[in-house]
């Protein structure tokens, strides 16, 4: 799951914290192996018109293909730089965003009040979850799966019982 509980589940005292980010599923080490192997994909078919005027006219379009690849991976990358942190003690629910562009998102309510909601159809996306408490309600977590956010639904619920 792309969530860590800090202390793990079960909680035994009111104070953890929980942070969120998005599930990635090529690591940058990855990328670089990814990146490399396509080079030398394309590279191959190039070496049978090497010395030949056909290797101008096709060069321009894989050295496009490539920037291209690489641009959009690289761009997918810096949008799925997300992070939530949920704190809780015995007081206080703080819901921390940490967005790729733009200001820190901040959210704080008195723990006693927060409650935590499952939207199954209505929100922008299956499985909805947002934390309600003071005078807002805030989604959390809009990044995970339907599975992983019923998942996260359940233990939020639970640990917010404590």
């Amino acid at each position: 799951m792309p969530y860590e509980w800090t202390p793990k589940p079960p909680h035994t005292t009111p104070d953890w914290s929980l942070s969120l980010w998005p599930y990635r599923s090529l690591l940058r080490r990855d990328f670089v192996l990814f990146m490399g192997a396509t080079a030398t994909i394309i590279t191959l078919p190039l070496l049978t018109v090497l010395g030949t005027a056909v290797l101008w006219a096709l060069l321009p379009f894989f050295a496009i293909m490539f920037t291209g690849l690489w641009y959009a991976l690289n761009l997918s990358y810096k949008r799925g730089e997300v992070l939530e942190e949920l704190h809780v003690t015995a007081q206080v629910a703080q819901l921390i965003r940490h967005n790729p562009k733009g200001p820190r998102q901040d959210w704080q309510a008195n723990r006693y009040w927060v409650t935590v909601h499952l939207h199954p159809k209505g929100g922008p996306v299956e499985n909805y979850i947002t934390l309600r408490g003071g005078d807002r309600e805030v989604e959390i977590g809009a990044f995970l799966d339907a599975a992983e956010r019923l998942a996260l639904y359940d233990d939020l619920k639970r640990a917010l019982r404590v």
